[in-house]
């Protein structure tokens, strides 16, 4: 088994080799399609079609964005949380979706990455709904975890036998300091993610946003102490973010 690990359109790629297949830990951007083509067929020398399975930990466009594409061109497998409605639903999360993909487009322009379709459905139908420490179809040695918080649907992937995990958006290295995800809708529920995963018996921990870290580095009563104890949503954050921008400007 091999993890590569990528640089995306705006989060880490973590992609897994075996011998009979592939599979992603998310669903990266839409913009990632063509970097995960190149790099299994050109580096790798492998079929596009050798990617059997794409778990999506949440909808998120940097997580979800590019899992439907990737289904359409290789026949992959779709894994998601098991859940009986969508994010995205309603006029809200139309909303949401709307502005969740114009932030994507913010964070890849302050990363200097040129101008790409992040569009995507804000809509997946999922081949498999895993519930907490299912196996992954195909790769028995991966699990998955309940670990929501950020959305009401994340989830964390297991590696077994290294004792490896990644955690998406459960946190975020920003300037080498660990910190909570923005946004956090449900804070109670992602204080006891994080408390999940610091009771696990782990080495590694693989972040969408700040690589792979070793797990002794990780200060978690650091992080429960600073986790938001109110819901933390991306659009409130944004408009108290514009204020304090026209505040500025005033003075």
């Amino acid at each position: 088994m091999k993890i590569h690990t990528l640089s995306g359109y705006i989060q880490s790629i973590y992609l897994i080799e075996y011998p009979s297949g592939l599979f992603l830990l998310d669903g990266c951007a839409k913009p990632d399609v063509a970097l995960l083509k190149e790099f299994i067929t050109q580096t790798l020398k492998r079929s596009f079609t050798d990617l059997k399975l794409v778990v999506v930990t949440h909808m998120h466009p940097d997580h979800a964005g590019a899992a439907q594409k990737l289904r359409q061109l290789t026949d992959c497998k779709i894994v998601t949380s098991f859940n009986t409605n969508h994010w995205y639903r309603g006029i809200n999360g139309r909303l949401m979706h709307l502005l969740d993909v114009t932030l994507a487009y913010w964070v890849g322009h302050r990363l200097g990455r040129k101008k790409a379709n992040l569009w995507y459905s804000p809509h997946i139908k999922a081949d498999f709904q895993l519930q907490d420490n299912d196996p992954l179809p195909g790769f028995p040695e991966w699990q998955v975890i309940n670990t929501p918080g950020h959305t009401d649907r994340d989830l964390s992937v297991l590696h077994l036998p290294t004792k490896s995990v990644y955690v998406a958006d459960l946190l975020v290295k920003v300037k080498n300091r660990f910190v909570p995800p923005l946004p956090v809708f449900h804070p109670n529920q992602y204080r006891k993610s994080l408390q999940k995963i610091q009771a696990m018996d782990l080495e590694t921990v693989m972040l969408a946003h700040g690589g792979s870290v070793p797990f002794k580095a990780i200060n978690f009563e650091h992080l429960l102490t600073v986790a938001p104890k109110y819901p933390r949503s991306t659009f409130s954050s944004t408009k108290n973010g514009l204020k304090q921008l026209l505040l500025r400007k005033r003075r």
